[in-house]
């Protein structure tokens, strides 16, 4: 017969807290919202930087024009070097350590979801 101890217990407890952390910071924490400055030329622009995560994670701008996204990745991880916004058909290389440009326009009102290419980081467009 299995004697469970109290460290076997605290052992489990800390496993479950830790699997709990791992899904609450990749799949539901939210980075901070951003409202999306107006540039010179119209356009609505927003700097992303990438390290563990999109910073800000939520952007919000005006549905119907055009949106500027600048990633900046700061870091190696294979996970963060493609990002994909599957509304609008974009699948892009992140190169470490550099800027890179990502030009659309919302068609409508609506969230539009953006993540890596392995589906681990997640983002949102909210266009109003």
């Amino acid at each position: 017969m299995m004697h469970v101890t109290v460290v076997d217990w605290l052992v489990i407890a800390a496993g479950v807290a830790a699997i709990a952390w791992v899904n609450w910071y990749f799949f539901f924490a939210e980075r901070t919202a951003v409202i999306a400055n107006t540039g010179a030329s119209g356009r609505q622009e927003v700097t992303v930087v990438v390290r563990g995560g999109y910073e800000p994670s939520t952007i919000r701008v005006k549905a119907g024009r055009p949106v500027r996204l600048a990633f900046d990745r700061q870091e190696t991880s294979s996970c963060s070097e493609e990002i994909v916004f599957p509304d609008f058909n974009v699948r892009k290389f992140l190169p470490a350590h550099q800027r890179t440009i990502i030009e659309l326009t919302p068609p409508k009102a609506g969230t539009y979801e953006f993540s890596c290419g392995m589906s681990m980081l997640h983002g949102r467009l909210v266009a109003d």
